[in-house]
């Protein structure tokens, strides 16, 4: 296995400490040259299987990942894993498209996070018109209800057009939650903002600018979009994010280098949704060319 160069995962905002930290992992390699979850059979997920969210749920890895039909239709499907490496699949979708900010389109790219008993699914719903970031609420990861639409489309103090990708971080802060989330800003180009909630269900827009905006000439000119949910360490926040240049090359910690990372639904996506720490290692699970699943480890520091 090749050790992946660490660079521009990790990005801290100052919320709790003026002092810049280290991550708290070291620099990533793959874990598998392979896709570890790939699209089968001909019906909801023959065309994709991609852009997971992974949590660990009565130990074992749970991942709920976006899975796409030959009509471009998204749904979410559930797997299980005892390492965290091979995954078995349950039959049908836990989550498909049913209301009108869904239909046709479906549901994309799952976020998890956990407080208390309850799963939050941040995810984007979309009608084939409209993409907007929706919130479902569940205790097993496979029942879900929707709590509906919580930053639409339109109406962002900058973020004009289409809303995704909330990633929620993992602890309260000044006694509020915090999420960062993709907006659509005046120019066209798709950047990060933030939001609070007090409750997790209700969110509103924390900021009139970009928290992270785009770098022109830079790897993140194009896109730069929340990863998985942001971790709190004692020096601050802790966000992977991916991002996209000019020509639409999205990567973070490392570029797409495997034929199935250039070659898919869409060329040239490395991804990543998930994020688990499991004893002195962190893995990190991605989407591949919009078409597969990939995963990458990093050694934990403490």
């Amino acid at each position: 296995m090749r050790t992946l160069t660490f660079s521009r995962i990790w990005l801290v905002f100052l919320l709790l400490s003026p002092a810049a930290p280290s991550p708290p992992f070291a620099s990533l390699h793959r874990l598998s040259n392979h896709p570890i979850l790939s699209p089968e059979g001909t019906t909801w997920q023959s065309a994709g299987t991609f852009n997971p969210a992974v949590v660990l749920h009565n130990g074992k890895f749970v991942m709920l990942y976006r899975a796409q039909d030959k009509n471009g239709t998204s749904r979410l499907g559930y797997a299980e894993s005892s390492d965290g490496l091979h995954f078995t699949r349950r039959p049908e979708p836990v989550l498909s498209p049913e209301t009108d900010y869904e239909r046709d389109g479906g549901v994309e790219d799952p976020r998890l996070v956990k407080f208390d008993d309850t799963y939050y699914l941040t995810y984007t719903g979309y009608n084939k018109k409209d993409a907007q970031l929706c919130l479902a609420t569940s205790r097993d990861l496979i029942h879900w209800e929707r709590k509906g639409v919580i930053l639409p489309a339109y109406k962002g103090n900058w973020n004009i057009g289409w809303t995704k990708s909330g990633a929620i971080v993992l602890g309260k802060i000044q006694g509020k939650y915090w999420m960062y989330f993709l907006g659509t800003s005046a120019d066209k180009t798709d950047q990060m903002g933030l939001a609070y909630s007090t409750d997790l269900i209700h969110w509103t827009e924390a900021t009139q600018t970009p928290v992270l905006p785009r770098r022109p000439g830079q790897f993140d000119s194009r896109v730069v979009e929340p990863g998985p949910p942001p971790i709190i360490t004692k020096d601050g926040i802790v966000l992977i994010y991916n991002a996209a240049d000019d020509k639409l090359v999205y990567r973070t910690a490392f570029a797409p280098e495997k034929e199935w990372e250039k070659v898919g639904q869409v060329p040239n996506v490395v991804f990543v949704e998930g994020m688990v720490r499991q004893d002195s290692r962190y893995l990190f699970y991605y989407g591949a060319a919009d078409k597969y699943v990939g995963v990458a480890e990093a050694r934990a520091k403490d």
